[in-house]
């Protein structure tokens, strides 16, 4: 494997700075979609056929994890901040016009009350107590806390921000405008309505969502280096932003009113690939959600459809490992494919979502990438998607241990969305 993969990276001659230069055209035709081999989760790197859970946990599932840090994604440093703490910032008991409890919470990375740090913003139902305390859902969002609800009792991120990431934005700032800009995105009221927590941090207070971002924050914290000057298998913002969700994940396991061994982790495209790394690595997370995550996500990276390795390294430099580079225009030299990721996440219930009008994220890629995962969760007794075929539009599957639905719309998290990952949840994480 290790020869094959050497000979076709001596192959690699063009440049970054090249393929930047050059047109980008995706496919989006099916017959174009070249002939491909996907790696068998369930063989050894040694050749060992893994045929119980006991020789997946042991052996396969490490390689694995191993091949994403060192090729994909980079190498997350291991624990916590040995001085990381935290404090409840405000609370709000009457929350939504008395549907909720809010909080809103600062996890610092260091012992400095000005290092590196993060919000987290929480609903909970307000039925929820140390004697009956309520599953939850985490993910990160774009814009900061006060984009996901207009309420006007969340502290306004003082951040940088994407300027095409929100359009309430002032010199890379969010103003008091952008209050409830992304609430369609997290439904907050009716995610707390079916009895669950859903918390929140705004990514850019981990890594700013720009190759200067390394500069600042988590980065400099674990003396990653600049994005060109890093090691080759050092961690990208896409590492970064899932070791800040099992932080937060950190805070939810302490709060006596939240079910910590009950706590979705969920992100929507970028952030839906975090949410698949995050799981991945850390099995605390209950069940994982991905929402048209695409390349890099759950969609196969051999498919070469819509958005390819290639595409992405060039436009988002820091988001994977260096190493991850060299398989632009060479997926096939990849000694993994995104079907084992989702794997990894075995035998906890995994729901991965597409978008009829998003074929950038390849939605047969992502279905494909679930189906594919389907032996693995055979070995915990799941019989995983249940379908053969990818599903019609707007006709969910939700599988045993594994889900996939497609929707009709563009890339975006709605309420449709919602509906079908609170009903997975139901069967999965209620008691």
């Amino acid at each position: 494997m290790l020869k094959r993969i050497a000979l076709v990276l001596c192959s690699i001659t063009a440049t970054a700075a090249g393929l930047a230069a050059e047109k980008f055209v995706p496919n989006y035709d099916e017959t174009r979609v070249p002939p491909y081999t996907l790696p068998n989760p369930l063989v050894c790197a040694d050749g060992t056929a893994v045929r119980d859970a006991a020789t997946w946990r042991n052996q396969r599932r490490p390689e694995l994890l191993e091949l994403f840090s060192r090729e994909v994604y980079g190498r997350t440093p291991a624990g916590r901040p040995a001085k990381m703490h935290w404090a409840v910032t405000s609370t709000d008991r009457a929350a939504l016009g008395g549907k909720a409890v809010r909080k809103e919470v600062t996890i610092w990375f260091t012992e400095k009350k000005d290092g590196p740090q993060m919000r987290l913003l929480m609903y909970q139902p307000v039925r929820a107590t140390r004697q009956a305390p309520v599953p939850a859902f985490l993910g990160l969002n774009f814009n900061g806390n006060q984009c996901v609800s207009a309420d006007p009792g969340i502290t306004i991120s003082d951040r940088w921000v994407r300027t095409n990431a929100a359009q309430k934005v002032v010199n890379n700032r969010v103003t008091k405008e952008s209050r409830g800009l992304s609430a369609r995105a997290w439904d907050v009221e009716t995610v707390v309505a079916r009895g669950y927590a859903t918390a929140t941090v705004y990514y850019g207070d981990l890594c700013e969502d720009r190759v200067e971002g390394f500069s600042r924050d988590v980065a400099p914290l674990f003396n990653t280096g600049s994005v060109e000057e890093r090691r080759p298998d050092a961690w990208g913002a896409i590492g970064i932003w899932a070791w800040g969700l099992s932080r937060a994940l950190d805070y939810l396991q302490s709060d006596p009113e939240i079910d910590g061994k009950r706590v979705a982790v969920h992100g929507h495209s970028r952030l839906g690939k975090t949410a698949l790394w995050a799981g991945a690595q850390d099995e605390r997370f209950a069940m994982v959600i991905s929402n048209d995550s695409g390349c890099g996500g759950a969609a196969l990276s051999l498919r070469r459809f819509g958005e390819t390795v290639e595409r992405i390294n060039v436009s988002f430099p820091h988001w994977f490992a260096k190493n991850f580079r060299r398989y632009n225009a060479h997926e096939e030299a990849l000694p993994v494919d995104q079907h084992e990721l989702i794997a990894l996440a075995a035998p906890r219930p995994l729901h991965v979502a597409s978008a009829e009008g998003d074929p950038w994220a390849d939605p047969r890629g992502e279905f494909l990438g679930a189906k594919h995962a389907e032996p693995v969760y055979a070995l915990f007794g799941k019989k995983g998607l249940g379908v053969a075929d990818m599903p019609r539009v707007d006709f969910p599957v939700l599988g045993d241990g594994l889900a996939y639905h497609i929707r009709t719309g563009p890339h975006a998290i709605t309420a449709y969305d919602w509906a079908q990952y609170l009903d997975f949840a139901d069967r999965m994480m209620q008691k």
